[in-house]
C-alpha cells in the first residue's frame, strides 16, 4: 500500500500529516501528487470529500519550502481561488495543518468579511492566497495585492465556480498571473465549458481521474418521497427529524428566501437549528457552521452554497428539501453525508413539479432511487439509462423497508418513513464571493420544450 513517504513528501510534511492522523493517501492524493511535485499541469476530476486539497496542497507545500524566497510586499506566491466562502476556509485551515510548524504564510480573503483588514493583512506579502474571485478582484481594484509574483494557480471546484457565473472573472484573473507557472484544475464533473476553460488556462496538463462524474457515494442510502406540495413536504421533514433526534442532518433548499423561512418554522417548533445562506454574514455563517459542527445545531438549512466546501463526518441525514434544477447538485448536496468512512442516508422530497428533476438526476446518477413514500406523479416516467456509473439501481424496495443503497440487502437505519431555463455559462457577469443565484445549467444543455411546469423566480444561494 502505497504511504506519503513514497510519493515524495518530505519527513517534515509526513510527520504533519501523521499527527493530523493522515497516514494513507486517497487514491486522487496518490495520483495527482507525484504529477504536481513533477512540475506538471493537471486536471483532476473527483467528487468532494475525495481529499483534493491535499492532492494540491501537498505539493505546494513542499515547493514553497525548497523555495526560500519571501512574499514581496502586496504580492502571494500561490494564488487558490474556489467558489464559496466556506470551501475557502476549509482549504485554508487544511493547509494550515499540513504546513504546521513551517514558516508559510496562508491568508483568505472573502466577501462578507472586512476589506479593510484584509488589505492590512496582505501588506507583507503572503505565500499562499485562498480566495473567492470576486473578492480577489476587489482587492486588485484596490492595490492591495498583486498577482505578478505568482508561481501556482489552483482552480478549486471549477465546475461550480462555472456555475455562479465567475467565468469572466477566472478568464480576467488568468491575464493578471505570469504565463510561466504551475496550473492545477480540479473539478468534481467535466461539462465542455471546463475544458474549454482548461485550454486557455493549462499548457499540455495532465489528466487523472478516480471518481466517474455522476456518480454517488457508495455508503449512501438514497429514498425519495413524493410529495403534493411544500406543506407536505414541511410535515415529512419534521416527522423525519423527530425519528431521528440524535443525528446531525443538512437539508438543502433552492431559494436564500425559502432556507430562512423554513428555519423560522422549525425553529418555533423546537427544533435545534440554523441557516445558513447568501444573505447571512460571514460572522453568521460561521457561527452557524460552528454550532453544527459541535452539536449544539443539530439541523442546518442550507442552500447549494453549503454543497461544497463543509467536511463534517458527523452528517447522518441529508434532505433534499427542493430537487435542485442542475443534476450535479444533487450529488455534492448529497455528498455532505457519508463522510470518512461512514454510512448517511439521503431523502428527496419531490413535488409534482419536481418529476422532470428527479428524471435528469436518476438518469445521471445511472440508479433508480427508491420510493420511500407516496406515489409518482402521473406525468413522470422514470426510464434509468446508465451513464457509465455502473447503472445501477437503487435496491431495497419500493417502500424504503430495504436499504437504499445500490444493490444491497439488509435492514435500513433511520429510514424515511413518510421547464428549466439554463443560464449560459458565460452569459452574465460575475458573482461576488461564490453568491447569487443556485448553479445554472451548464453551458451547452438544450433547452426543455413541451414542459408545462411553471418558470420559478431564480434566486440566490
Amino acid at each position: 500500500m502505497t504511504d506519503f513517504t513514497e510519493l515524495g513528501l518530505s519527513t517534515k510534511v509526513v510527520k504533519a500529516l501523521t499527527q493530523l492522523g493522515i497516514t494513507t493517501p486517497t487514491p486522487i492524493q496518490a495520483k495527482a501528487i507525484p504529477l504536481v511535485m513533477e512540475g506538471r499541469d493537471l486536471i483532476g476530476l473527483a467528487q468532494t470529500g475525495t481529499g483534493k486539497t491535499a492532492a494540491f496542497g501537498l505539493p505546494i507545500v513542499e515547493a514553497l519550502m525548497k523555495n526560500e524566497d519571501r512574499p514581496q510586499s502586496r504580492s502571494t506566491r500561490v494564488l487558490i481561488l474556489a467558489p464559496t466562502r466556506e470551501l475557502v476556509n476549509q482549504i485554508g485551515d487544511n493547509l494550515r495543518g499540513f504546513g504546521k510548524k513551517l514558516p508559510l504564510k496562508i491568508t483568505q480573503v472573502v466577501g462578507g468579511a472586512s476589506i479593510g483588514k484584509q488589505q492590512q493583512q496582505l501588506l507583507s506579502g503572503t505565500d499562499i492566497l485562498v480566495a473567492t474571485p470576486g473578492r480577489l478582484l476587489d482587492l486588485i481594484e484596490r492595490n492591495a495585492v498583486t498577482l505578478k509574483h505568482v508561481t501556482h494557480l489552483v482552480l478549486d471546484e471549477a465546475d461550480q465556480m462555472l456555475d455562479l457565473g465567475f467565468v469572466h472573472a477566472l478568464r480576467k484573473i488568468s491575464k493578471m498571473v505570469p504565463p510561466k507557472r504551475q496550473t492545477l484544475l480540479f473539478s468534481a464533473t467535466m461539462p465542455k465549458a471546463i475544458s474549454d476553460l482548461a485550454g486557455s488556462f493549462l499548457t499540455n496538463p495532465v489528466k487523472v481521474e478516480v471518481t466517474p462524474p455522476g456518480r454517488t457515494a457508495d455508503k449512501v442510502e438514497q429514498y425519495v418521497h413524493f410529495t403534493r406540495g411544500q406543506q407536505q413536504k414541511t410535515e415529512l421533514l419534521k416527522e423525519q427529524l423527530a425519528a431521528n433526534p440524535d443525528g446531525r442532518s443538512i437539508v438543502f433548499l433552492r431559494t436564500k428566501h425559502g432556507a430562512e423561512k423554513l428555519m423560522k418554522h422549525l425553529d418555533l417548533t423546537g427544533h435545534s437549528v440554523a441557516s445558513i445562506h447568501g444573505n447571512k454574514s460571514q460572522n453568521q455563517r460561521e457561527r452557524a457552521l460552528k454550532g453544527f459542527r459541535d452539536g449544539e445545531i443539530m439541523t442546518l438549512i442550507a442552500t447549494d452554497v453549503a454543497a461544497r466546501g463543509i467536511d463534517i463526518p458527523a452528517v447522518s441525514h441529508v434532505y433534499n428539501f427542493d430537487l435542485p434544477e442542475v443534476p450535479d447538485a444533487y450529488v455534492h448536496r448529497i455528498g455532505r453525508t457519508a463522510r470518512a468512512g461512514r454510512d448517511g442516508i439521503a431523502v428527496a422530497f419531490c413535488g409534482p413539479d419536481e418529476g422532470m428533476l428527479l428524471r435528469d438526476i436518476e438518469r445521471l446518477i445511472g440508479i433508480e432511487i427508491t420510493v420511500a413514500g407516496g406515489e409518482p406523479h402521473a406525468k413522470l416516467e422514470r426510464p434509468v439509462r446508465g451513464n457509465g456509473a455502473g447503472g445501477r439501481r437503487n435496491g431495497g424496495g419500493g417502500n424504503g423497508a430495504g436499504r437504499g443503497r445500490s444493490g444491497n440487502g439488509g435492514q435500513a437505519k433511520s429510514r424515511p418513513n413518510g421547464d428549466r431555463k439554463p443560464a449560459g455559462g458565460e452569459g452574465r457577469g460575475p458573482r461576488r464571493e461564490g453568491e447569487g443565484r443556485p448553479a445554472a445549467a451548464k453551458a451547452g444543455q438544450p433547452k426543455r420544450r413541451g414542459n408545462s411546469r411553471p418558470q420559478r423566480q431564480r434566486q440566490g444561494a
